[in-house]
């Protein structure tokens, strides 16, 4: 029997940077930005994915770097 696809949603960096700065500054609770944002997935925000990601790694770490390779991504511009 086969599996049923799934397409995973992609969110734009504006969404992302805000969705963290929500929970960080505002004190939102994840449940609250993925409402908000009509997010399907609460581990995406929480500390596994973006928040997670925005704390080791800055604005960087917020880019979809699915494709891209490591030596032609300028991380100090996001710093």
């Amino acid at each position: 029997m086969r599996k049923r696809e799934q397409t995973n949603k992609l969110y734009s960096n504006e969404v992302r940077k805000e969705a963290v700065r929500l929970h960080e500054e505002d004190k939102w609770t994840y449940k609250q930005i993925t409402e908000k944002y009509g997010i399907q997935d609460k581990d995406r925000v929480r500390k596994r994915k973006w928040v997670y990601k925005f704390r080791k790694l800055g604005e960087y770490g917020l880019l979809d770097n699915r494709g891209r390779r490591e030596e032609y991504i300028d991380k100090d511009r996001y710093n």
